[in-house]
């Protein structure tokens, strides 16, 4: 099992904004299936770092992830949705791990 997490950080005074962007993520992903593994989940900071959000994903394979990326990022859909994702967003990164149980 692939667990995926694609942490974002929000601008400053940004937050509620970047949330409503990433909850319309998970639906995108819902929709056209790119987390065949399991249910998306969408997480904000309790402590850390402000206005950091995760989008966790669970994929049986990296093939099967890399087709979800691809059938999601080659959606007609997705060009929409990234256009509001960048506004609001000050950076990211992605962690692919693999669940050992």
């Amino acid at each position: 099992m692939i667990l995926v997490r694609d942490v974002f950080r929000a601008r400053f005074g940004k937050g509620g904004e970047a949330v409503a962007v990433l909850k319309e993520g998970v639906g995108l992903i819902r929709r056209l299936g790119a987390s065949r593994g399991g249910e998306p989940r969408l997480l904000t900071d309790f402590a850390g770092p402000f206005f950091t959000m995760v989008l966790e994903t669970t994929h049986a394979s990296l093939a099967e992830y890399e087709q979800g990326l691809k059938d999601l990022t080659a959606s007609a859909e997705f060009p929409a949705w990234y256009a509001t994702v960048v506004p609001v967003m000050e950076g990211g990164h992605r962690e692919v791990l693999e669940v050992l149980q």
